[in-house]
């Protein structure tokens, strides 16, 4: 029985650490893309903010289908789908809509990412993302009062994805011996 356990465990871990490699890679190459269009909500720039939280569905589907957390990443992929329309429909309405849409997303998915995290927590390598999830719950507040700037920024929110990019990397680094079955 243990085995099987330990092997569930590997698997999971294992399946966990790419899944935490690609999306490092992701938001590094959404931030840099991101920023170089940014000066503007431009139709791309609104494009490259809805294609964040589709990714983040992706990557729950990935994990739920790793994991048996289920029930809290079905709401994160319910989450993560409204804040992509939410946003697709702010980038009409300007910069401080998208803001609002992007800081309430940050805030929700960072409770459940918390959650997430604190439920893995015998598997190892879950605080990076317990501290991100954390940080995600703050910086959502920080980008909904933001939204009110004189001239807010769509930088501010581009800034997001490198510390969760970096977090997704500690992670990755640290599943390496759970996923090797240690």
């Amino acid at each position: 029985m243990t085995t099987v356990v330990a092997e569930g465990t590997s698997t999971t871990a294992a399946a966990l650490r790419r899944l935490y490699f690609a999306r490092f890679a992701f938001a590094v190459v959404w931030a840099a893309v991101t920023f170089a269009v940014a000066d503007s909500l431009s139709p791309l720039a609104v494009a490259l903010f809805v294609l964040y939280p589709l990714v983040d569905v992706a990557a729950a589907v990935v994990d739920l289908r790793a994991s048996r957390t289920t029930t809290l990443l079905r709401v994160n992929i319910a989450v993560s789908l409204l804040a992509a329309v939410g946003l697709a429909f702010a980038g009409a309405s300007g910069i401080p809509a998208v803001l609002r849409v992007w800081g309430a997303w940050a805030i929700v998915a960072g409770l459940v990412q918390l959650i997430v995290a604190l439920t893995r927590r015998g598997m190892g390598g879950q605080w990076p993302m317990i501290i991100s999830g954390g940080l995600s719950v703050l910086a959502g507040g920080a980008f909904v009062a933001g939204a009110a700037a004189a001239d807010p920024a769509l930088t501010n929110a581009i800034g997001y994805a490198i510390p969760g990019a970096i977090f997704f990397l500690i992670a990755a680094i640290r599943l390496g011996r759970a996923a090797k079955g240690d």
